[in-house]
This record gives C-alpha cells, structure tokens and sequence, in this order.
C-alpha cells in the first residue's frame, strides 16, 4: 500500500511541475533566421523592435539591459541588469527577466524566458517565447497579467520591425520626457 501512495504522490507531484504557470507566444516573422537572430542579440536590434535603448552583449552572463525609460533613474529603466543566461546560435537565447518597477516586491526577483527561432522556408521564421519562474500570489499575479500582454506586443514589434521598418521611438521618448519634466503629485 505504501508503495501506491508514493506513486501517487510521485505521479502527482510530476503533474503539479508540469502545469507550472507559464506564458508562451509566438508569431511568424518574414525574415530569415539570421536577422531575427540579429534583432535578438545586437543593440540595433532590440532598438528596432524591443526598446528605445538597450545595452546588449550576447554572450552567457553578457548584458541584457532593455531600457523603456532611457531617462528614469538608474533601477527604474525598464529590464536594468537583466543577462543572457544561454545561447545557441541561430535556434535559441535565454536571459532572465524582472518585473516593472511599478511591481517593486516582484522586481525584487528574476523570472527566465527562452526565445526559439525555427526557418520555415529560408525566408520566415517562427518565434516562439516562453516566459517561467513564476511565483504566486500579489505582486506575482501583477506581473504575471502584464507580461502576458507585454510579450504579444513585442513579438508584434518584432513583426511590424521586419515587415516593414525599425519601430520609431520618437512619440515614445516625448511622452517620456513630458513626463519626467512634469511635477510629482
């Protein structure tokens, strides 16, 4: 008898890791792999689609720093001292992620995500994200309903930046600037 509760509690336990909280997106982008790889893994890259400034250094422990607030104090940036944690070239990257600032118990913590590139014919390329490492509960949950938005809205920049052109942060960085010259309330 013993011997059954342990497998079921093994059988159990296996099902409660595989069903860990997770986001997962993906988006077919018209460009070969190796420009998307670029986009990922280059400063000019993740300017074109990601944020208006980055600090990129694509190697295991190399930066990984995307600023959304090029003008926010050192910390509160956007993704500050975020590092790539794997890379095989031309197929997958991985980096570890915070919360927004505004999420700042949540921030305090590291999530991970992994971002694979598959050719479908030489001039596409499937992109699929997988963001884990979630906690539960509070601030958690916070950052967990905002990254799930956030992802789909990257992935689409990464698609429009190919489709088309490099995003243009100009209107971005002016709303910035308008607010961080208004006075604090």
């Amino acid at each position: 008898m013993r011997v059954w509760i342990t497998l079921l509690l093994l059988v159990l336990g296996i099902e409660a890791f595989a069903q860990e909280r997770a986001i997962d997106k993906e988006v077919v982008v018209a460009a070969p792999v190796a420009e998307v790889w670029q986009s990922w893994t280059t400063r000019a890259g993740i300017e074109s689609f990601f944020a208006p400034q980055a600090e990129v250094d694509a190697r295991v422990g190399g930066a990984f720093h995307i600023h959304f607030d090029p003008l926010g104090e050192p910390g509160l940036k956007g993704a500050d001292d975020m590092r790539y944690m794997a890379l095989q070239p031309m197929k997958m990257l991985s980096f570890d992620w915070s919360a927004p600032p505004s999420l700042p118990e949540a921030r305090q913590q590291r999530t991970f995500v992994v971002v694979r590139l598959h050719d479908i014919d030489g001039k596409s390329t499937r992109v699929t994200l997988h963001h884990a490492g979630w906690g539960d509960g509070g601030e958690w949950d916070k950052a967990y309903a905002y990254f799930d938005r956030a992802w789909g809205a990257v992935l689409s920049n990464l698609k429009k930046r190919h489709e088309s052109a490099p995003i243009d942060w100009t209107d971005w960085l002016d709303q910035l600037k308008k607010h961080h010259a208004s006075p604090a309330k």
